[in-house]
């Protein structure tokens, strides 16, 4: 049964307040430059060859953000591991952040032993727990960030401060002017497009969140500054939203997926199309999504929709598609009458393993 999104609904199913945490996101950003520009920083050796982000989950997603944005902008690789194990080429010469909520992640704890061990320079975020713990007895830099969150909701923190921290130690250029310029964008969005008391034809994400209702979403982008937002978008229907999401890539779904949109056609009916698209993107791209586009809608009838970022600096544009599809999840939790904050099944393995 569909939900209608009135503040009154919202306010009955959402009864952890996660809408509050929603609109606070702007004043995160902020609190989070604050925090990366006081925070104690480790000697460092004169030369970094990688950079390796360390974390699970909620705490992950900030990394891949850092690591879509330097794209095109760091000279360093980049690696973010999911997993209790460093990979082999991590080493003295490379700058590993640690970054676990909790504190208490047992991947991230492994990782950051591996990373001690290697002799890494080790830079830890958490708010609190084990990891606070050890980075301290063990004299490596360590920033300490607000308890009380969802991980998944502590985005700004997990995004800002890493990349702060690498402009402050000249690995990438100076950023506050775009950081502010985005922050600016967020609280634009807010006022004008995505708050509950806007109505739904002139609130994007709730048009949105009424478009993928009882769809299975396929979320697509083109441009690798965007590849963390269609992972942030996918994992928030999931844990938002309670539904399953697929995702995938242009140009490569052009090689291989495109082809998959064929069978079974009853299942296919259920699918809707989702493109995060650049204002910027490449002039071939763009041709390649507008063929792909035209194909598919010929041949499964499939709903395509487009969503594209607010602003013109990089920062602000994956900075405002992240928040819209945020704020649709959020929304779309509401529609199937869920409350978006529980995610029992993950604290259940959590409690397992």
């Amino acid at each position: 049964m569909r939900t209608a999104l009135s503040v009154k609904n919202i306010k009955k199913i959402d009864r952890s307040d996660m809408l509050s945490v929603l609109l606070n996101f702007p004043s995160q950003c902020r609190t989070a430059l604050a925090i990366a520009k006081s925070a104690a920083l480790p000697s460092a050796p004169q030369v970094f060859n990688k950079i390796v982000f360390a974390g699970v989950g909620g705490s992950a997603i900030g990394a891949d953000l850092v690591k879509s944005y330097l794209y095109f902008k760091a000279g360093l690789p980049i690696g973010v591991i999911r997993d209790y194990e460093l990979p082999a080429y991590v080493d003295s010469s490379t700058l590993v952040f640690v970054c676990s909520y909790s504190g208490n992640t047992e991947e991230t704890l492994s990782a950051y032993e591996q990373a001690k061990k290697k002799q890494a320079a080790v830079i830890a975020v958490s708010s609190g727990g084990i990891l606070k713990e050890r980075s301290l007895k063990d004299k490596f830099g360590y920033i300490e960030i607000p308890k009380g969150l969802p991980p998944r909701y502590a985005l700004g923190y997990l995004t800002i401060i890493p990349l702060y921290v690498l402009s402050r130690l000249g690995i990438i250029a100076p950023l506050e002017t775009e950081l502010e310029r985005a922050f600016a964008i967020l609280d634009e969005l807010i006022n004008k497009n995505i708050h509950p008391n806007i109505p739904p034809k002139d609130n994007i994400a709730k048009y949105h969140a009424a478009k993928l209702y009882n769809r299975f979403p396929v979320i697509y982008s083109g441009s690798p500054n965007f590849e963390a937002v269609v992972t942030r978008f996918r994992s928030q229907l999931n844990e938002n939203a309670k539904t399953l999401a697929s995702s995938g890539f242009f140009p490569e779904m052009g090689h291989n997926e495109i082809v998959g949109w064929h069978n079974p056609l009853k299942l296919l009916k259920g699918f809707i199309l989702v493109i995060f698209r650049d204002h910027q993107e490449d002039q071939r791209l763009t041709r390649r999504i507008e063929l792909t586009k035209d194909i598919l809608k010929k041949e499964t009838g499939v709903e395509i929709l487009e969503i594209r970022p607010r602003g013109e600096d990089l920062l602000s544009r994956i900075f405002s598609l992240v928040y819209i599809g945020d704020f649709i999840s959020y929304y779309l939790a509401i529609t199937y009458g869920i409350d978006p904050a529980p995610t029992q099944r993950i604290d259940f393995l959590k409690k397992q393993v």
